[in-house]
């Protein structure tokens, strides 16, 4: 089954939370250990670099809202 999101994309947890971008996809081979099951995404928190990794089931296309 083909990921839903790329590299690059833009994305954030259904729940809430801050855009999201895509820096891992599921399948690509991790530097240490097999490939990876998840999403790893990076995103600032003020100055911040942050990272976390999420499921496809957790994250949605990033919608920027109207001005």
């Amino acid at each position: 089954m083909a990921n839903q999101f790329k590299h690059g994309d833009i994305v954030v947890m259904k729940s809430g939370g801050p855009p999201m971008t895509v820096d891992k996809v599921p399948g690509e081979q991790q530097s240490f250990g097999g490939p990876l099951k998840d999403y790893q995404c990076d995103w600032f928190k003020g100055a911040t670099k942050q990272h976390g990794t999420f499921g496809e089931h957790l994250l949605e296309e990033y919608v920027p809202p109207k001005k």
